[in-house]
């Protein structure tokens, strides 16, 4: 046991009543919002309204604002200056990780104006030197409108159970999406939300609902404890994080199963291409089991792309793809046809679906982006194209 463990032990064993406990949670709390060196850049961050903070030796700092990086104005920095910064950002849990694996996720916060700000953070090496990648997040989650999402993933936040996947790359808007559907069932509903992340990026306020938010590592040792707790926690809707590997998946399938609502996100870049990607982590064996897990339990799939806005104080706006479990898409899935999906996402319009040339589409004709934009990540340009002009694309027969 190490000596911050035993300390933490000592202090815990200490705690013999409510008062106790909550010397210790104070106490534990101080320890991690004393000042470091490092929060001056997470404050030019936040006050430059950058989205990502990025450190690496040899440079000066960068901060992404608008989808494009800019130094800040100061000095490169040296790789002894560098492990002064980053170091005393981790507990001894994450320098472990870090030390073994070469990197380490973690969640960081600090104060900037009298506001506490949090921080998804990579600490990273490259090239044998320590760096780092931060994410900004937001301290309000706003809604669908706010957002520019579309009005039908509010459809996919009313089910009792299932499964609701949120595909695109890093930097997509992923969480913040599933942020505005979880907050969104908080203000409706009287239900227990559950959430289990490595690490917490938005912080919930109850509204209707009770939230329990628990962090990898910090509130549980790892993601198959969680998930086992969990069903002894009577959550209606959980948060499971990145689907990543088998046993992420198979544990959200079996959790979607047994009448929960769950909410994972996957890197895919369409809603066609999460069903393979989802296969991808199994066996070719399993892989019939796995569709039909996938077919009768998910009842949507979001995928995003994030684009830059030229209206005027939008920063960057999401083109959405969104696929619903329809028999056809069942029935596809079950057949391993994932190449008719896209055909039936656009037969599906009239129910609420729509794929990226039909939102790249209403983003052009709401002046959000420029046509160039558009065409930069279209997965058909010729249909955008068409589609730019008013001619509906016809459907091939696809049953």
């Amino acid at each position: 046991m190490s000596h911050k463990q035993a300390e933490e032990q000592g202090d815990m064993s200490r705690a013999s009543n409510a008062d106790g406990l909550s010397d210790y949670l104070l106490n534990r709390l101080n320890r991690q919002k004393q000042d470091l060196e490092v929060d001056k850049l997470f404050r030019a961050l936040v006050k430059l309204e950058g989205s990502d903070l990025h450190m690496k030796v040899g440079s000066p700092p960068m901060v992404r604002t608008k989808g494009e990086l800019k130094p800040l104005n100061r000095g490169a920095i040296e790789a002894e200056e560098m492990v002064g910064l980053l170091l005393p950002m981790m507990d001894e849990r994450a320098q472990g990780i870090f030390r073994k694996t070469g990197g380490v996720d973690l969640a960081y916060s600090c104060v900037v104006d009298g506001t506490t700000w949090r921080f998804r953070v990579n600490v990273l090496t490259q090239l044998g030197n320590i760096g780092l990648v931060a994410r900004r997040i937001n301290n309000w989650i706003p809604d669908f409108e706010g957002l520019y999402l579309p009005p039908t993933v509010e459809q996919l936040c009313n089910y009792d159970q299932g499964l609701i996947l949120l595909a695109g790359v890093t930097g997509s808007g992923k969480s913040t999406t599933i942020a505005a559907m979880l907050n969104y069932i908080n203000r409706k509903y009287r239900k227990h939300i559950l959430t289990l992340e490595d690490p917490i990026e938005f912080v919930y306020t109850q509204d209707k609902c009770l939230i329990n938010q628990r962090e990898i590592g910090q509130d549980v040792e790892d993601f198959a404890t969680g998930m086992k707790h969990a069903v002894r926690e009577d959550p209606d809707v959980m948060l499971v994080g990145e689907m990543r590997d088998q046993e992420t998946f198979m544990t959200a399938i079996h959790a979607a199963e047994t009448g929960h609502l769950v909410y994972g996100t996957i890197h895919a870049s369409s809603a066609a291409t999460t069903i393979g990607r989802i296969l991808d982590l199994f066996p070719q064996e399993m892989h019939g089991a796995i569709r039909s897990a996938i077919a009768f339990n998910t009842r949507g799939i979001i995928a995003q792309k994030l684009l830059k806005s030229i209206k005027p104080d939008v920063g960057r706006v999401p083109a959405v793809e969104i696929m619903f479990f329809s028999p056809i898409v069942q029935k596809l899935i079950l057949q391993g046809e994932d190449n008719k999906l896209s055909d039936a996402i656009r037969i599906g319009a009239a129910d609420g679906m729509q794929d990226f040339t039909m939102s790249l589409k209403k983003l052009v004709d709401d002046d959000l982006i420029d046509t160039n934009t558009a065409f930069s990540v279209a997965p058909n340009q010729d249909a955008l194209k068409m589609a730019l002009k008013g001619i509906r694309v016809s459907t091939p027969g696809i049953l």
